[in-house]
């Protein structure tokens, strides 16, 4: 006689656990406040889009300032290890020589070039996020301050040991200039689409990468072979 067995009991569906439920209210308040600001959304919108009670956003963060920022540092510790450790390598490639300029701009901007372009509805979210973080009297110093300073600090590093004896101001000013270029890419706003006549797309990441890293790489090198000086050259100066 065959040998019966028991039936394994039937079950509901699965409850989300509290780390389920936390990341969906940071996806839902990513893409809302991506589209229309952090002033904009109000906690029941994002508990909405969630699909959760409104209780669970004070259990979870607190209040709607601290998912905010919550939303801003998720990816911003992903982005900062990445693109330190690419930095990491173009400069112990180059020892004991300088480090090229096209590879610390590369190491620097390809990680987010990359995951805006290929890292789906949540990285395009949170890049979208970024612009208008950085173009925000209100937000922008105090967060990008906050979450970025010190990949910018290796950054700029790098950048002295290529270009020994620049001035620090055309250091920073060219990172200024690079930081207003990636943010103006972010937001996508299409406005290269309507002046190039559809030749160029603000959606087409791979050819903004392809031009930028020698486009700001020929600018650092203007500005800082401008200020950098000989010995002999400051000397007349002082005469």
């Amino acid at each position: 006689m065959a040998k019966t067995t028991k039936s394994a009991p039937l079950r509901g569906p699965r409850k989300a656990g509290p780390e389920a439920t936390r990341q969906k209210i940071l996806d839902a308040a990513e893409i809302l406040f991506a589209e229309r600001g952090f002033h904009s959304v109000s906690v029941r919108d994002i508990t909405a889009a969630a699909g959760v009670d409104v209780a669970l956003v004070h259990y979870h963060f607190g209040n709607k300032q601290l998912l905010f920022e919550t939303v801003f540092m998720r990816r911003a510790e992903l982005l900062n290890a990445e693109r330190l450790r690419r930095l990491e390598a173009v400069v112990q490639r180059a020892k004991p020589r300088a480090p090229k300029v096209e590879e610390i701009i590369d190491a620097f901007t390809h990680p987010l070039l990359d995951r805006s372009a290929r890292g789906g509805p949540g990285w395009k979210a949170y890049f979208a996020l970024i612009a208008q973080v950085n173009n925000s009297t209100e937000f922008g110093g105090l967060m990008m301050t906050r979450y970025f300073d010190p990949v910018v600090h290796a950054f700029i590093a790098a950048l002295r040991r290529a270009f020994p004896g620049c001035d620090e101001r055309e250091l920073y000013w060219s990172y200024h200039f690079l930081s207003g270029a990636l943010t103006l890419t972010f937001a996508e706003t299409g406005r290269i689409d309507n002046l190039s006549q559809g030749a160029c797309r603000s959606n087409d990441l791979d050819s903004v990468h392809q031009r930028l890293v020698p486009y700001v790489a020929a600018g650092f090198r203007a500005l800082c072979s401008r200020s950098s000086t000989t010995p002999a050259r400051r000397k007349r100066k002082t005469l």
